[in-house]
């Protein structure tokens, strides 16, 4: 891959650790958590993906270990959040649905690329853009005792699966990984966003005997 691409996918990389860190930090301030606890799943929401991500296709130790950018914009991003928490819980809840969805997408594609520049096979490789994509989340609702998110019949470790496999196919038909990595994004955003707006979600047993 060219360093452009390189670039690219550090700075979709690093805008996601942002966002992610300040949702996270937003879910520990409504659980009543502590400075200590914000910051604890300011990390765990915006690294914990990308963690599982390396240590499972043997990225050791993981990039959020080795760059001390990682865990420092994280840590800033939920102190800034805790500290400005007034601010921060006046923002419309659909201003950080977006937010949201633009990070999920951003961790989706970036880990999807990683894997595949480790020569990963295609099918792992979109499995590991979505847990890049929903790891971190799901170990911040672990933390707070909650159900994880994801198992709760929404789309959204859909949607990172939709956009990591966009992203992987397009690479496969010889797209430019900049331009494959902007349409497994785009194809991850619009899903997510549609998904919230047409209240979409996948269905369960209970549902299916009704």
């Amino acid at each position: 891959m060219g360093k452009k691409t390189d670039m690219v996918l550090s700075v979709a990389d690093m805008a996601g650790t942002v966002l992610f860190a300040v949702e996270g930090a937003m879910a520990a301030l409504r659980g009543g958590l502590d400075l200590f606890g914000v910051m604890v799943l300011s990390f765990a929401t915006a690294l914990g993906g990308g963690v599982l991500r390396d240590l499972l296709i043997g990225a050791a130790p993981p990039t959020a270990l080795r760059d001390w950018r990682y865990p420092a914009m994280a840590f800033a991003a939920g102190a800034a959040t805790f500290t400005g928490h007034a601010l921060v819980g006046q923002v419309p809840v659909g201003l950080m649905t977006t937010l949201d969805a633009a990070g999920l997408s951003l961790f989706a594609v970036a880990g999807t690329e990683k894997a595949l520049n480790r020569d990963i096979p295609p099918f792992s490789a979109v499995l590991m853009g979505t847990i890049t994509g929903v790891g971190g989340g799901t170990l911040r609702d672990i933390m707070l005792a909650q159900v994880p998110a994801i198992l709760r019949v929404d789309v959204y470790a859909t949607a990172a699966l939709l956009g990591a496999a966009v992203m992987t196919a397009a690479i496969r038909l010889g797209v430019a990984p900049r331009y494959a990595a902007l349409a497994g994004g785009g194809a991850c955003f619009a899903l997510r966003m549609v998904s919230v707006w047409r209240h979409w979600a996948l269905p369960t047993a209970a549902g299916l005997q009704g």
